[in-house]
């Protein structure tokens, strides 16, 4: 969209000390011969300034040369300096103020030439707020030479042009001295900004053409103007339309400077169809990869309601690329997540793939917050074991979290919020069964894991599912005396547990305890009116933050409640069934990394 003439600033000042810098610079400026010559850039041989000129976010330029400007900054310093063996320190920068972000521009010096050259003073501009990414310089990097490449060619295709519809203000580009043009690499709320300002609208948008052309001005500088392109929107556009982010970002630009020259597609039919034959052109003669921008928002529009159901064996193939999430906005603030059948595979393990997927949505600012039916302290080991644990990890002693099935709480750095013990009749009258039938139990209490008897199965809690080794009790008074107890856990065949535990303790525990089930083999006794659910909305109160900002992953009935209350509740294929129902989408299974999956697909 081309925005009439702004009124950026072009006056070269010394900036005050409180100017607000708004932008990283790369500067280069490229001498094109009108006729058809190589790409020649000048610069001179001086030892590089230092570096304590500069304000702090405008350090990074990019020269061919030792000089971090060449013979034309050193120029305006006067003919006493030229030829010096270096040169002087300044107090300050020189810069050209433009529009909420500044960046460096150097003067032309006069060439002898045989015939007459134009110079093309181009800027490549990476707003602050983008990520300090390598790819973002890279591809500015890049930019710094194809911009002049594009502009070359766009002008050459000016001479003898036929289309009907294009403003001709720009027809004789020779007539100029030099041709100035900055190319501003931005996120999703600073073209929102620009675009609501400018046009009215509020809402964002991929690319901004700020034209500065007033023809009127008999100027031998041609302000061609500015080309905004968001990155963030130009990532998701790069994926959907199967290429890369430098390939979009490259049709971005072509397609805000064929706006700065006078084409617009939204006049009418005709001037569409005019400068989509001019996109595709100007692509095809520099090589570039891609559609043009018209041609691919048609190809969207023709497919923006095809939602065909894909083969399973097809469900992870249209999320979002790992390594991608820091050019997408996220949709929540926090995701609550299971641990046994969500984060963990059925190893009991986190995969490298959600390992990945946690630092990522964690470096974007998305807080994970886990919610499960496991002890703090086995979450935290279970997470140091892949460098996730800690001050700066996902989960550490002072991280918020809901354990134990919402029986303990802890909320701001790692504080105590809630804390619920079973009945101590209920807990008895199970460490007796326990004993008459020889069923394995494990009773717990806060960090710790108590039992009556050594077996395999009491062993496996530790050394499968990372829980406290328990401490072998000598008898049921020991054990009730040792510590509060905030739910006890059977261990055995997922049959037993189905046929006989399950309907004989739903029955005995009437309603001064209740029974919850998350893995198959497992029956945990929790005190009555507790559930995870309830430890996650107190957790969110106490927060201060709405279900609205929230989405959460899990897999069993004990997560249902946590998948109700949330904004987006996903439930893993692998769960039970009374899980997927209540969700609003069911994803891959904890064995297909579901929950990295979720993460990448609906967080962002």
């Amino acid at each position: 969209m081309i925005l009439p003439s702004s009124t950026l600033l072009r006056t070269l000042h010394l900036p005050s000390s409180s100017a607000t810098q708004m932008a990283r610079y790369i500067s280069r400026a490229t001498l094109l011969s009108i006729t058809p010559i190589p790409i020649r850039h000048t610069a001179a041989s001086f030892p590089a300034l230092p570096h304590s000129i500069f304000p702090l976010k405008t350090q990074r330029f990019y020269s061919s040369k030792s000089s971090l400007f060449g013979w034309r900054f050193h120029s305006l310093c006067g003919d006493e300096w030229r030829g010096a063996a270096r040169p002087p320190l300044f107090s300050g920068p020189i810069y050209s103020s433009q529009r909420e972000y500044r960046k460096m521009r150097r003067r032309a010096t006069k060439t002898k030439e045989k015939e007459k050259e134009i110079e093309l003073d181009v800027s490549i501009c990476i707003e602050e707020d983008l990520p300090d990414d390598p790819e973002v310089l890279s591809i500015a990097e890049l930019l710094r030479l194809n911009v002049p490449l594009a502009m070359k060619l766009a002008f050459d295709g000016l001479n003898g042009s036929v289309y009907k519809t294009r403003d001709n203000a720009i027809s004789d580009v020779g007539g100029f001295e030099s041709v100035e043009l900055s190319v501003l690499l931005c996120n999703d709320e600073f073209i929102r900004k620009l675009n609501k300002e400018w046009r009215n609208e509020d809402h964002g948008t991929d690319v901004l053409s700020l034209s500065q052309h007033v023809p009127d001005l008999k100027l031998p500088i041609l302000m061609l103007g500015d080309i905004v392109i968001s990155v963030e929107t130009a990532a998701r556009q790069a994926e959907e339309r199967g290429h890369s982010l430098i390939d979009e970002i490259r049709i971005l630009m072509v397609h805000g400077l064929l706006h700065l020259l006078g084409y617009d597609h939204e006049v009418s039919e005709e001037a569409e169809v005019e400068m989509e034959k001019e996109e595709e052109l100007l692509l095809k003669s520099l090589g570039w990869k891609g559609k043009g921008l018209i041609q691919s928002a048609h190809d969207a529009e023709t497919h923006v309601n095809s939602h065909e159901e894909k083969p399973d064996g097809e469900l992870l193939k249209d999320r979002k690329r790992e390594g991608s999430l820091r050019f997408y906005k996220p949709q929540f603030k926090y995701i609550f997540c299971d641990m046994d059948g969500t984060l963990l595979n059925s190893k009991s393990q986190i995969s490298s793939t959600t390992v990945k997927a946690l630092k990522e949505v964690s470096s974007r600012g998305v807080k994970v917050v886990i919610a499960t039916g496991k002890s703090r302290s086995a979450v935290i080991n279970i997470f140091k074991e892949v460098d996730l644990a800690g001050k700066d990890g996902i989960v550490s002693e002072f991280s918020p979290g809901v354990f134990l099935q919402g029986l303990l709480v802890y909320g701001k750095q790692g504080q105590e919020i809630f804390r619920k013990n079973l009945d101590p009749s209920v807990c008895r009258e199970a460490c007796l069964y326990s004993l008459e039938n020889k069923v394995p139990l494990i009773a717990f209490g806060k960090d710790r894991c108590l039992s009556l008897f050594d077996h395999p199965s009491v062993d496996s809690l530790h050394t499968v599912y990372n829980e406290p080794k328990a401490e072998i009790m000598p008898s049921v008074e020991h054990l009730l005396a040792d510590a509060d107890i905030q739910k006890v856990l059977f261990l055995d065949t997922a049959e037993v547990v189905a046929t006989t535990l399950r309907p004989y303790w739903s029955q005995a525990t009437g309603d001064r305890a209740k029974v919850v089930q998350a893995v198959p083999g497992h029956l945990e006794i929790v005190p009555a009116g507790t559930s995870k659910g309830s430890g996650v909305n107190m957790l969110l109160d106490h927060l201060g933050i709405t279900p609205k900002e929230i989405m959460a992953i899990g897999d069993a009935e004990n997560d249902i409640e946590m998948l109700e209350l949330a904004s987006l509740g996903v439930a893993l294929s692998n769960g039970s069934e009374k899980s997927k129902a209540v969700a609003n989408v069911i994803g891959a299974s904890n064995d297909e990394d579901g929950a990295a999956d979720a993460m990448y697909r609906y967080a962002f």
